[in-house]
């Protein structure tokens, strides 16, 4: 029995939940898989899975072999790229991760000169606004917008973004700029939200800090459709400092209550901090680093 090929595919059920989901992971044919994890079983002298009609569930002896066996197979797969050469020159594929708009705009164009200047390195970009977990997904470094809570992830801090109220030039002529958060009850806003409504936005100082209430016109729940509303003129919107800079820059939006915006939002790069950092991962956090920080240094607001 090749014991490392065996806990490969009983690690390979176990994150799939079943020895089908290994098979198809794998490639490998199911009886196979089955007489895989049984030989493992046979060799240890102890049942480390039950095997239920709809999935598998660890054994007390299994918690702690599988715990272990993680870890073993992360050294292996450690020093099986140190040995192939990885840890001395940047190659390889990166997965990174980062919010829709954020990675639209800021994560992209980053990623597109970085590939131009590492040509052995590929690269996935998920963009999702859902928080997307770094051990579970494989990610080797994600961009995240906000505080962050207490984790085993290793942060690096590139800049902040903030929550800003803008407006088109035309609109902001036709019915008058508010000069206080209380002055949108009498303007029409447009509301950035899902299935859920919201109808406040909370300002950070002065006698309306706070949450205020709004009166939208439209609701929309994507940050293209909010610049392209505004710009149109249809009223106030609210939206993130990197979303609104392109269109603050071509003079279609201008920033309004700029006195009255919340606190600055942090923005990090983050990664599982692995023992050995992959010379692929430390390239592109030492490339991306400078160039989002002089990006978010130059966000209106």
């Amino acid at each position: 029995m090749d014991r490392f090929d065996a806990i490969r595919t009983l690690l390979a059920a176990i994150d799939g939940g079943s020895l089908s989901a290994a098979s198809r992971a794998l490639g490998m044919s199911l009886p196979t898989v089955s007489r895989k994890v049984s030989e493992l079983e046979a060799h240890l002298g102890t049942q480390i899975v039950v095997r239920t009609s709809r999935k598998l569930v660890l054994t007390d002896a299994g918690e702690a072999f599988v715990a272990a066996a993680r870890r073993i197979m992360a050294e292996l797969d450690e020093a099986e790229r140190a040995a192939s050469g990885e840890y001395r020159a940047p190659r390889g594929e990166l997965l990174i991760s980062a919010p829709i708009m954020f990675g639209k705009l800021h994560m992209l164009p980053i990623v597109l000169e970085f590939l131009g200047a590492y040509p052995e390195v590929n690269v996935r970009l998920i963009l999702s606004d859902s928080v997307v977990d770094l051990v579970d997904n494989h990610v080797d470094v994600a961009a995240r917008l906000g505080r962050l809570p207490d984790s085993g992830l290793v942060a690096l801090r590139v800049g902040t973004v903030r929550w800003i109220s803008c407006a088109s030039p035309d609109y902001l002529t036709d019915r008058g700029t508010p000069t206080t958060p209380g002055e949108l009850a009498t303007h029409d806003c447009i509301a950035f939200e899902g299935l859920q409504i919201s109808r406040s936005w909370t300002f950070a100082s002065g006698p309306d800090a706070g949450p205020i209430t709004i009166r939208p016109r439209l609701g929309v729940n994507t940050a293209d459709a909010l610049i392209e509303a505004a710009s149109a003129g249809l009223g106030v919107a609210r939206m993130m400092s990197y979303q609104a800079a392109p269109a603050i820059r071509d003079g279609r939006l201008v920033t309004i209550l700029d006195d009255y915006a919340p606190e600055p939002i942090p923005v990090h790069l983050v990664h599982t901090g692995p023992p050995l950092l992959p010379l692929k991962l430390r390239a592109f956090l030492d490339f991306a680093a400078p160039r989002l920080k002089a990006a978010l240094a130059g966000l209106p607001g």
